[in-house]
């Protein structure tokens, strides 16, 4: 298999106060760690980034403008992939905290043909109730049974042809898999990793410097 990535980080990180994935981290750009943990499978890497922030490939093959949306940008990551390209990475580029071993596990679960996604992901540690508002309060409606649910993360791997299939409605979803499952495809989840931590506060930036101390 000759498999491509797509990084994504075109997000404008406002929770963040600013582009989260153009922050340093431990001397490096946080892009720049994500890509370089794609090209652990990754054959050709392609950056999604900003209007404004092109000029520097960070380690990429190719530099793509995003869009309004997450899965916009997803898509013009797509369509700058080489034609030969069966299997593709999503990765987003403010987890630079994954391990070569999570790309690994995520791209061997397409050995078998009947997988068109594989995601990783972890079961809750807390109890999962399902609420709705009303009067303006939350009511509870259920308590979820948490031994059925992952929290999922990136990196993502699919069957180049099955995202691309799954992205020709230009639907929108909060990730990739999403669209997989509502087309009816086939989505593994594999084991993830706790410190797969998503940059989303300027706090999240100091805790993964004392986790890259660890390590």
């Amino acid at each position: 298999m000759r498999c491509g990535a797509v990084v994504v980080a075109a997000g404008s990180g406002q929770r963040f106060g600013g582009p989260k994935q153009f922050a340093m981290l431990d001397g490096r750009v946080v892009a720049a760690r994500s890509i370089e943990l794609c090209r652990s499978v990754a054959d050709v890497v392609v950056l999604v980034a900003p209007n404004d922030a092109q000029e520097l490939t960070h380690g990429a093959d190719q530099v793509v403008e995003g869009g309004a949306t997450r899965s916009e940008s997803v898509r013009r990551g797509l369509m700058a992939l080489p034609d030969d390209v069966d299997t593709v990475i999503v990765h987003d580029a403010a987890r630079p905290l994954a391990t070569e071993r999570l790309f690994f596990a995520v791209v061997a679960e397409l050995s078998d043909e009947e997988v068109d996604a594989a995601i990783p992901g972890l079961e809750p540690t807390d109890t999962i109730k399902r609420v709705v508002a009303r009067d303006g309060r939350r009511w509870v409606v259920e308590t979820l049974d948490r031994t059925e649910l992952a929290t999922i993360q990136t990196p993502q791997a699919f069957r180049v042809k099955s995202l691309r299939r799954a992205h020709a409605a230009h639907a929108e979803a909060t990730d990739d898999a999403a669209l997989i499952e509502a087309m009816g495809g086939t989505v593994v989840v594999v084991p993830g990793e706790q410190e797969n931590l998503k940059l989303t506060s300027p706090g999240d930036l100091e805790l993964a410097e004392r986790m890259m101390e660890r390590r």
